[in-house]
């Protein structure tokens, strides 16, 4: 089963993994030491983000270093565009009404 990119960056500790190395591309022991859990319950947050394409596998020698995918940042915030639009219109409509209400009463 193929997981959904909303399902991923609905956990927090996922959350958090993807600002840590929407900074800088970092090894599964660099991440874990921000987060109080095993390095294995680490890994399991990486996997599921690299199936999710939220983040991909870099390898460096011996090293693996995970690094975001701008592109698929860029997918979650065109769904996300839809909902702001919405906010947007309904936000300019209660100023225009508060501007009216004020000044109709000064």
């Amino acid at each position: 089963m193929r997981r959904d990119v909303f399902q991923a960056i609905a956990d927090p500790t996922r959350r958090g993994i993807i600002t840590l190395i929407a900074i800088q591309a970092m090894t599964p022991n660099a991440i874990a030491e921000h987060f109080d859990m095993t390095r294995q319950a680490v890994s399991k947050h990486l996997r599921i983000l690299t199936e999710c394409e939220l983040i991909k596998q870099e390898y460096k020698g011996r090293e693996i270093y995970y690094q975001l995918k701008i592109d698929k940042m860029k997918e979650i915030d065109r769904w996300l565009d839809q909902f702001r639009k919405i906010w947007e219109t309904k936000f300019n409509q209660l100023d225009n009404l508060l501007t009216t209400i004020k000044k109709q009463n000064p």
